[in-house]
């Protein structure tokens, strides 16, 4: 650059040649060639036994897989460099040339003196620097140089970024060709169910007239996907064709065969359910041929049952369109039937939160929260923000038992207590835990409590059950243990295997006092900035309000096992979203919440939430099901723990306890602070159906 200004002639065209050849060098092969590179492996990606795809049909169809994308940058680079140096081209031709007009002189120095046609331009060796002679020529255009130099932008500009809307070519994807072929295309799905498809007769496809045509229309077919789980709601029409082992579509009849008929067919090995169409299933039902509850595992496939039970009922609904938005389909059934849920229609999607991350026992976890409750997963995650920042909490498993409790009946309430004295005893307890315990490998009795009323004797059996809830487990243990003390008191009558001693999803003194499931105790301290700053309250006032409300409260109203804020919403939140018996909430829900003043200058928040009966297990019942599986997952507790059995229902529990008291906290400092009917009013309200009534004014909390 410095001989570019240095004045010397020969130097200044030297150094604008070389400046020249580094920019042709850089845009050539470091730009340009590569982009042409690019471009043709692009074309040729899609190669047919390795030659490159030149073919124009073929190039139409790698085009037209790329029409819904964006344009593709490396052919938009290419234009570039290909209009940008075309103009340069032509503009230093036009500078550095005088036009005939102006050619009346010439060079003066005989030896460089050539004769040129007088109507031919003339090339000009400047007398100034070249950088001044160019500057000088752009500023000095004629009107022709500038109107040409503006058509080559334009046309550039044009080039670049407006090519894609032309549809003048006939190659063009987007431009629509009018063509006598007709492309078949899939069959709509109706929006709830999946019709079989009737024969149809085949419409001919005309012949293309000329080769032009053959090339136009030339498309890729498109690429078959396998199907995916997808949220799908809709009305209850069910499938009304089928195919067999092979892939062959079997054609049904419109019309229903009679019963006879069907009746062969559904008990032909080689024939089955699914050369029945749904009308004529219908009527084997009606017909009592088929069992409704046998509809699943008497079709072919479980969600076909389900489509046909539902086809059914929404005749006997009072609208029959009911059902419509409760979706059934891309469900495994084969989880449910026989574990779950009997009579299915569908399944009910319930919006799945989470709240964390909670600091229990230095472990960090997201806990997932099915509610349609607003503001609870907001104000749980608030609750484990005030914990984390405060060290986290720390909880321990009290006691480990599900307890089963049947009632007997003796020929007198004398008969009654010997039997009661018997297995309080060391002899009668023993005999008792062998039968028990030979029913299974995780079951083994702990305990045994008795009680007399009567001539009714209600026992209660306690035992560990591994990573399950146990209920089934430890039912069938003391179904055992019963048979086996009529064997000692053949008198004894067992009225019913539960008695409500146990007591099973109901509020009870004595699951309160004794315990149910596992027996669960956190606590944190919560510093008293981060009670000002992140709960927006004092610790003076939470204490206050937690004596009156959680404790004087409740036992005003005589609450068993009720002294909390909410503890049901998060018990009952992870429940549902973990695959628990929702309606154990009852009893799991029995918390006591405690808050005193603590830390040096007592201005610190201690708070702790005992919960004496939390039923719950990771495996069994709602835990197979897949959606369920995997809040378990994200919690580290899917399935039994191999190497302590036990262990991961326990830290189940213990997390339900530590998200109890986050929540808890948020909910408290929210009373203390007066931001409960605010925070309620923005986010728990649904204003999607006063909106779409007429004349209804509504206004948005403040």
């Amino acid at each position: 650059m410095a001989g570019f200004f240095a004045g010397v002639r020969q130097l200044e065209i030297m150094c604008c040649f070389g400046c020249m050849s580094v920019l042709a060098n850089y845009f050539a092969f470091m730009t340009f060639f590569p982009a042409c590179v690019s471009l043709v492996l692009e074309l040729s990606r899609e190669s047919r036994e390795g030659r490159p795809i030149w073919q124009l049909s073929q190039i139409a169809s790698a085009l037209e897989e790329e029409e819904d994308n964006k344009p593709n940058p490396v052919t938009q680079r290419v234009k570039m460099i290909m209009s940008l140096g075309l103009v340069l081209v032509h503009a230093h031709s036009r500078w550095i040339s005088e036009p005939s007009s102006q050619n009346s002189t010439s060079i003066e120095d005989p030896k460089v003196s050539i004769g040129y046609d007088d109507s031919m331009p003339k090339r000009i060796d400047p007398s100034m620097p070249l950088w001044q002679f160019y500057l000088s020529r752009m500023l000095t255009m004629d009107i022709e140089q500038v109107i040409t130099l503006s058509l080559a932008l334009l046309l550039a500009v044009k080039y670049i970024f407006f090519e894609q809307t032309e549809t003048e070519s006939t190659f063009s994807l987007k431009n629509p060709i009018t063509c006598p072929v007709t492309t078949q295309k899939k069959p709509t799905e109706s929006c709830c169910v999946k019709e079989y498809e009737r024969k149809a007769p085949v419409t001919p496809v005309n012949e293309v007239s000329s080769k032009e045509e053959k090339e136009a229309v030339i498309k890729p077919l498109p690429l078959e996907q396998s199907p995916m789980t997808s949220f799908v709601v809709g009305d209850s029409s069910s499938l009304e064709s089928s195919s067999d082992e092979d892939g062959e579509k079997i054609e049904l009849p419109e019309q229903p065969r009679p019963v006879d008929e069907c009746v062969c067919i559904l008990k032909n090995p080689d024939q089955g359910a699914r050369f029945l169409s749904d009308a004529e299933v219908i009527r084997l039902v009606n017909a009592k041929h088929i069992p409704s509850y046998k509809l699943e595992t008497m079709m072919e496939s479980p969600e076909r049952g389900v489509a046909i039970r539902r086809k059914m009922l929404s005749g006997k609904l009072p609208q029959s369109s009911a059902i419509q938005n409760l979706p059934y389909k891309n469900y495994n059934y084969s989880l449910v039937m026989g574990a779950c849920c009997e009579n299915v229609i569908g399944y009910m999607p319930i919006p799945v939160g989470v709240a964390g991350p909670l600091l229990l026992n230095n472990k960090e976890f997201q806990v997932p929260m099915a509610t349609t409750e607003g503001c609870l997963v907001a104000s749980t995650n608030r609750g484990c923000r005030a914990i984390m920042l405060g060290g986290g909490a720390h909880s321990r498993v009290l006691a480990d038992g599900m307890t089963r409790g049947p009632v007997v009946r003796l020929p007198s309430a004398c008969d009654a207590a010997e039997v009661k004295t018997w297995l309080d005893s060391a002899e009668g307890f023993k005999v008792m835990k062998d039968a028990f315990d030979s029913t299974s490998r995780f079951a083994r009795l702990g305990r045994l409590q008795t009680s007399v009323a009567g001539k009714n004797l209600y026992i209660r059996f306690q035992s560990k059950t591994g990573d399950a809830m146990g209920m089934n487990m430890i039912s069938k243990g003391t179904e055992k243990a019963l048979s086996r003390l009529q064997e000692e008191f053949p008198e004894l009558h067992v009225l019913a295997v539960s008695g409500n001693y146990c007591t099973d999803k109901k509020p009870a003194a004595i699951n309160w006092i004794e315990g149910r499931g596992k027996s669960v105790v956190c606590e944190a301290i919560i510093p008293a900035k981060v009670v000002r700053e992140v709960l927006k309250t004092s610790t003076e006032a939470l204490v206050e309000v937690n004596i009156n409300k959680n404790l004087v409260g409740s036992a005003m109203a005589g609450s068993i096992g009720g002294f909390n804020a909410h503890a049901a919403n998060i018990v009952t939140a992870i429940y549902i979203a973990c695959g628990q018996d929702a309606a154990q909430n009852v009893g799991s829900s029995s918390c006591i919440t405690l808050m005193e003043h603590t830390g040096p200058m007592h201005d610190d928040l201690y708070i702790s939430c005992t919960m004496p009966s939390i039923e719950i297990g990771t495996v069994g019942g709602g835990t197979t099901l897949a959606p369920q599986q995997a809040c378990l997952k994200m919690l580290g507790v899917q399935g039994a723990s191999i190497e302590r059995p036990g262990e991961n229902a326990c830290q189940l529990a213990q997390i339900v306890c530590a998200t109890v008291m986050a929540g808890e906290l948020s909910l408290m400092s929210a009373l203390a602070a007066g931001h409960l009917v605010k925070s309620h009013m923005v986010h728990n309200r649904s204003k999607i159906n006063l909106q779409d009534l007429r004349g209804t004014c509504t206004k948005k909390a403040a």
